[in-house]
C-alpha cells in the first residue's frame, strides 16, 4: 500500500462539516496509541481538521517482540537491527484560513529532521476523504512503506525524531 505521495493542494469540500462529525462520532480513546491520545483530541477539537489514523511509531527487535510497545529503546550494544513501525498522523484539513495555517504548521515540523520526517499526501487516504494530509517519521529512503529495518544506530536517531516530532506537535496545538 503506498503511503506517501507529494502533499496535494486543498479542494473545497462543501462535505466537510458532515464528514468531521461522522468521523469524530465513530472515535474512542481505545483506539489510539495511549502517547499520544491527548494530542489527538486536542487536534480534534479544532473546528479546521480533525484526524483519519495515526500511530505513534513502534521499536520492535530482540529485547522487545511486542509489535505495539510504546517502550524506549533500551541502551545497549546487543541489539543489530530493529523493525520499525512508522510514526505518524493523518488529518483531513478544512479548505479555510485556519486549515491552511495549520497545513504550514505542519509543514514546518518536518524541519526538525527532513531526511525522516514528511508531510504527504496518500493516495488511498485521498480517495476515502479529500484534503487528508499525513505528517510521518520514515526514513526518507523508506517514505513510501510503513514498517522497515533499520540497524539499531540510525532507529535511535528516528526515536529521537519521533519523540521531537510528538513534541512539536504539541506545541503546534498550543499555538493554534
Amino acid at each position: 500500500m503506498e503511503t506517501f505521495t507529494q502533499p496535494r493542494e486543498l479542494v473545497d469540500n462543501p462535505s466537510y462539516p458532515e464528514q468531521r462529525k461522522k468521523m469524530l462520532s465513530s472515535l474512542s480513546d481505545d483506539m489510539i496509541d495511549a502517547p499520544i491520545i491527548d494530542l489527538v483530541n486536542g487536534f480534534n477539537r479544532l473546528p479546521c481538521c480533525f484526524t483519519v489514523q495515526c500511530c505513534y511509531g513502534h521499536f520492535i527487535h530482540d529485547m522487545q517482540k511486542n509489535t505495539h510497545n510504546f517502550e524506549p529503546l533500551p541502551v545497549t550494544e546487543t541489539i543489530a537491527a530493529v523493525k520499525y513501525s512508522i510514526a505518524y498522523i493523518c488529518f483531513c484539513i478544512e479548505n479555510s484560513d485556519a486549515g491552511k495555517d495549520l497545513l504550514k504548521g505542519l509543514q514546518k515540523i518536518t524541519l526538525i529532521d527532513p531526511e525522516n520526517i514528511q508531510l504527504c499526501s496518500a493516495d488511498w487516504f485521498w480517495e476515502g476523504q479529500v484534503n487528508t494530509f499525513a505528517l510521518q517519521v520514515m526514513p526518507d529512503r523508506f517514505k513510501t512503506r510503513d514498517r522497515t529495518m533499520l540497524d539499531y544506530i540510525e532507529a535511535l536517531h528516528i526515536e529521537k525524531s519521533r519523540n521531537t516530532f510528538f513534541t512539536r506537535l504539541r506545541k503546534l496545538l498550543k499555538k493554534t
